[in-house]
């Protein structure tokens, strides 16, 4: 769904056995996130954030509150959490196992999460192009890294859920994004320094 005045896609991610939810971001508002919650009858056991930039954070303690859920982040994230997460760590959800991937470049606690078939993956990987590196703890080098060493290695039907609605779809496989995407095709980083704006620390 999208919430908020920049349009930020927040999603559910449901073990449908067990109605056991994670909502992945909340943007500036939670009325719509709360009404989905309570028409499917979910039980919202996680709210996490992919990183700490507002228009993706604002309103999560706010979401966390309603459900009695639990936020989490990276460990290295500034905003408050009640679970610290890193690279390869699992959260549950019913039947349901999330992964986390740790993909800095964008900002320096940036994840994405992946549940085996589909990959939620905030400001990393957008449709056509990838997050802006130019912000504090932004870099560069991390985003090729995160992009082409993490995200590229996953099975290519892999389905990629982005954190904004940037680009022709709203979401696509891995393997059609690749074939598209400059910052996918740039094999070099130096290719890669010419399609994003860099902050090459």
């Amino acid at each position: 769904m999208k919430v908020g005045d920049e349009q930020n896609f927040v999603y559910l991610l449901v073990d449908e056995p067990s109605g056991e939810a994670m909502a992945i971001d909340s943007g500036w508002e939670i009325d719509p996130i709360v009404t989905a919650v309570r028409t499917e009858r979910l039980d919202l056991k996680y709210a996490l954030a992919t990183h700490h930039h507002s228009d993706h954070t604002a309103s999560l303690w706010q979401l966390a509150r309603v459900f009695d859920a639990k936020v989490v982040a990276h460990r290295s994230s500034s905003i408050t959490f009640d679970v610290g997460v890193d690279d390869g760590d699992t959260l549950r959800m019913g039947e349901t196992e999330a992964k986390i991937l740790y993909t800095p470049g964008h900002s320096e606690d940036s994840i994405c999460v992946f549940d085996g078939k589909h990959l939620f993956t905030g400001d990393t990987l957008l449709i056509g192009g990838c997050g802006k590196t130019n912000f504090e703890g932004g870099s560069t080098r991390k985003m090729y890294r995160s992009l082409h060493s993490v995200i590229l290695r996953l099975p290519p039907e892999t389905v990629i859920y982005p954190g904004h609605d940037s680009g022709e779809v709203p979401f696509r496989n891995l393997s059609a994004e690749a074939k598209v995407n400059p910052a996918l095709l740039a094999r070099s980083y130096k290719k890669f320094l010419d399609v994003v704006k860099p902050h090459p620390n």
